[in-house]
């Protein structure tokens, strides 16, 4: 009977989600640690963040694995960064053609745990490094990082946070 009172003492606490805040397809992402704020496009088909990177080479700090890199963007200076390695991200390819049944190697990226502002909203997201240079947007926000700032995405609006306030 204590049982049951407890289940239905629990069922009678109102439930409150958090709503989510609504962002556009694409918003401007301050990277404190970097001192830049980019264009980035909010991807729900992705999984993890990417920022545009080259150069990006690997090493040991005091037996941790880092990263030193730089900004693969239109208007990067050629700062060279350097970050402590999360975790080393295997990224699945994707065949050429449909009728290929020769299996891809996954290509491996360096991650990174760096705190991004949207908005007036800061939170500490893994990042993987990449060159995407040829993309038109240099920061990517997947999926992992939009539960993180708890948004859901809007394709039909844009900058609608605005730029950075934290």
């Amino acid at each position: 009977m204590k049982s049951l009172l407890a289940l239905l003492s629990l069922l009678a606490l109102p439930v409150m989600a958090a709503e989510p805040t609504l962002y556009g397809r694409y918003e401007y992402i301050q990277v404190s640690e970097l001192g830049e704020t980019f264009k980035a496009k909010m991807d729900t088909g992705a999984l993890t963040a990417s920022l545009s990177a080259k150069d990006i080479e690997l090493f040991k700090r005091d037996g941790d694995d880092w990263v030193r890199f730089r900004l693969a963007t239109k208007d990067a200076d050629n700062k060279v960064y350097e970050h402590k390695v999360s975790r080393i991200s295997r990224i699945k390819g994707r065949s050429e053609g449909e009728d290929d049944d020769e299996p891809v190697d996954p290509t491996t990226r360096p991650v990174v745990d760096l705190e991004l502002c949207l908005g007036n909203v800061k939170r500490t997201v893994e990042v993987n490094l990449v060159d995407r240079s040829h993309f038109n947007y240099p920061l990517l926000i997947g999926a992992k990082a939009l539960r993180e700032f708890g948004a859901a995405v809007n394709p039909a609006r844009r900058y609608t946070a605005d730029k950075p306030e934290c």
